[in-house]
């Protein structure tokens, strides 16, 4: 990129679990990103996530871009998307665009969910809806005027469907059969065996831990990969198939006109890495559950995403609607 320091540059951050991502390249489109990762996450505290622990990581980062970008180069516009941002970004709300502002003279700022950077990676500005899949699950849906959110509320309180569900639904079928209760798969205990060990020795490493969704999620592949000899295993897919397309159904934009219209959607996230032991049932879902929904590959990931919002404000426009807490933009939210 080094030789083209007089276009304006956009930044896009992806802040989550497994740390913090930036990506800076030239507004117009076109011109590839130059990348760079910080492997520690941004922690969170009483106050939610910590916005000086992000610009910690975060400035450093973008200015050794700028560096590679060549003499001159400066930024435009960012966007921040991070995970927790819909519920615990009250303190990067209030600083980032401050501190952006003062350190690296940026002016244009959007803060977003990471489920709106998903979307905003997997189908760009246009209408439809996406379910992002990983540890949990969640769904967004936008006809450019409105969001639409369906879960993502934790594993404790929903994530139906989510990678975390479809492993404790299998680590339960598992005991069912060390029990000798209805509804075990001695599959699937042997895999639990095979993965962490005696049975009785599940609860002692799984309840004092503090990452738990992250365990339970680790052994959804396993549910995955018995799904095909194993009747148990099958049916749990099958049933985190109905959940996502349930969510799927509840965002999908409804305009007007008959139920034919159709409505994109897109799945994104590791946990449709599974297959068609997944993919198979939720298709059978999504047709039965949104009948109009044209199911469609995500063009980008996450970071895609936030860099996307960031050139769509220093562009041609947002037309992503803004929210006071899922896509947040100074002087206009």
């Amino acid at each position: 990129m080094t030789g083209a320091p007089d276009l304006p540059f956009a930044v896009g951050v992806d802040s989550g679990g497994s740390g913090l991502r930036v990506a800076l390249a030239p507004v117009a489109a076109g011109h590839p990103a130059i990348t760079a990762a910080c492997a520690e996450p941004v922690r969170t505290g009483a106050r939610g996530i910590d916005a000086g622990h992000l610009l910690e990581q975060l400035l450093p980062a973008v200015r050794r871009l700028l560096d590679r970008a060549g003499p001159g180069a400066a930024v435009t516009a960012a966007a921040v998307g991070a995970a927790g941002m819909a519920t615990l970004g009250e303190e990067l709300r209030a600083r980032l665009p401050g501190a952006l502002a003062d350190t690296l003279g940026v002016r244009r700022v959007a803060l977003a969910a990471d489920a709106v950077t998903a979307y905003a990676g997997a189908l760009g500005q246009r209408p439809g809806a996406v379910v992002a899949g990983g540890t949990g699950m969640i769904a967004l849906g936008t006809d450019l005027t409105s969001w639409r959110r369906a879960d993502g509320w934790g594993h404790l309180l929903g994530d139906s469907g989510g990678g975390a569900w479809i492993g404790r639904a299998g680590l339960d079928a598992a005991m069912r059969a060390h029990d000798g209760r209805r509804g075990g798969s001695p599959v699937l205990l042997a895999r639990l065996e095979a993965v962490f060990g005696p049975v009785t020795g599940l609860p002692g490493l799984l309840y004092p831990r503090t990452d738990r969704p992250a365990l339970l999620a680790s052994f959804a592949p396993e549910v995955g990969a018995c799904a095909l000899q194993d009747e148990v295993a099958a049916n749990i897919l099958r049933e985190a198939a109905a959940h996502i397309a349930e969510a799927a159904a509840a965002v999908c934009p409804r305009p007007a006109g008959s139920r034919t219209d159709r409505c994109e959607v897109a799945l994104t996230g590791g946990l449709f890495r599974m297959g068609e032991p997944l993919l198979g049932p939720l298709r059978e879902e999504l047709a039965q559950q949104v009948p109009q929904a044209r199911v469609v590959p995500a063009e980008g990931d996450p970071l895609h995403g936030a860099l996307e919002i960031a050139r769509a404000l220093a562009g041609p426009g947002l037309r992503l609607p803004a929210h006071p807490s899922l896509l947040f933009v100074p002087g206009v939210t």
